[in-house]
C-alpha cells in the first residue's frame, strides 16, 4: 500500500502531464509509456512522478506529428542522439511538405488549364559550347529515374576520373516521353576534357554547340509529376515565341543533390532551340 501511495494515479498523472487517461492508455498499449505499477485486481495504473517530463516531452513530439513508434525510438536514445533522431525527422517533414506544396502547385496549374504558369517558372536562353560527354542510356519507367539517374551518374562520374575528371555539369536527355505510357529512351551525359580524353573506348557523343530555353528548379519541384509543369512551362514559352524544339529537353543537375535542402536550386528544365 505505500508503494502505491507513492504513485500517482493515472488521472492525476494525466493532469499534471497534460494528457487525457485515454493518450496514457494508448502509449501503454503501444509501448511509449509504460506506467510503473498496475494493480492485479482493479487494473488502475500507477505512475512515478518522475516520468512526468517523460511525458510532456511526448505531448511535444506528438506536437510535431510524429508517429508513436518514432517516439517510443526516441525516448530510448540518451540525449544527444535524440535530438540528431528529433532533427532528422524534421527534416524528413520539411521534404515532404516541400514536395506537396510543389505538386498542389502542379495541380493548380493543370486543373486551371495553365493559369498561372509563367509566373511559376522564369524562362531565359543560353549559349551552351559544344561537349563530349561519356553516356549511358536506358527505358525507364517514371517511378524508376529517382534511382538511376543518381546511380548513372556516379557510374559516369566515376569513369570520368580516368579522364581528368567532369568537365561540366552532368544532364539528362529525353529522347522519348517518360510516363505512364512511354518509358523512353532516357541518355544520362557526363561531360570530359576532351584535350584529356586520349584513348576513350567508354560510351561516348560529342554534344553539339546550341542555343537553349530553360528554367531553373529547386529541389522540391524535381519530382514526377510536378516536374512536368516546368516542361510545359518552356514549351509553352517557346510557343509564344514563334521558336521550335531543335533536340531532346533535357534536365541539367549543376548541384550536389546530397548537399541541398528543398528549397535550393537545384536543376535546370532546358529544351534546344532553333
Amino acid at each position: 500500500m505505500d508503494a502505491v501511495e507513492e504513485l500517482l494515479s493515472i488521472g492525476a498523472f494525466a493532469r499534471r502531464a497534460r494528457l487525457s487517461q485515454k493518450a496514457l492508455r494508448l502509449y501503454d498499449r503501444q509501448g511509449v509509456l509504460r506506467p510503473d505499477r498496475v494493480d492485479p485486481a482493479t487494473g488502475y495504473r500507477y505512475y512515478r512522478e518522475g516520468r512526468l517530463d517523460e511525458a510532456r516531452l511526448i505531448v511535444l513530439l506528438r506536437g510535431l506529428d510524429m508517429p508513436l513508434a518514432t517516439i517510443a525510438e526516441v525516448l530510448a536514445l540518451p540525449g544527444p542522439e535524440a535530438a540528431e533522431a528529433v532533427a532528422r525527422y524534421w527534416e524528413g517533414v520539411e521534404r515532404r511538405v516541400a514536395g506537396q506544396r510543389s505538386l498542389a502547385d502542379h495541380l493548380r496549374v493543370q486543373l486551371s488549364g495553365g493559369e498561372g504558369m509563367t509566373d511559376m517558372y522564369e524562362i531565359k536562353q543560353r549559349e551552351v559550347p559544344e561537349q563530349l560527354v561519356l553516356t549511358e542510356q536506358r527505358h525507364i519507367r517514371p517511378e524508376e529515374l529517382p534511382v538511376w539517374i543518381p546511380r548513372s551518374c556516379d557510374r559516369l562520374i566515376g569513369l570520368a576520373a580516368e579522364y581528368g575528371g567532369v568537365a561540366g555539369a552532368p544532364f539528362v536527355v529525353y529522347h522519348g516521353e517518360v510516363n505512364e505510357d512511354g518509358d523512353g529512351p532516357v541518355e544520362m551525359c557526363v561531360p570530359i576534357d576532351p584535350a584529356r580524353a586520349a584513348g576513350l573506348t567508354a560510351p561516348h557523343r560529342t554534344e553539339p554547340a546550341h542555343r537553349e530555353a530553360y528554367t531553373r528548379l529547386v529541389k522540391s519541384q524535381v519530382e514526377y509529376p510536378q516536374i512536368l509543369s516546368a516542361y510545359d512551362a518552356v514549351f509553352r514559352w517557346l510557343g509564344a515565341g514563334g521558336l521550335t524544339a531543335g533536340d531532346a529537353p533535357r534536365e541539367v543537375y549543376f548541384a550536389d543533390w546530397s548537399l541541398i535542402g528543398p528549397a535550393d536550386e537545384a536543376c535546370d528544365i532546358a529544351v534546344p532551340v532553333v
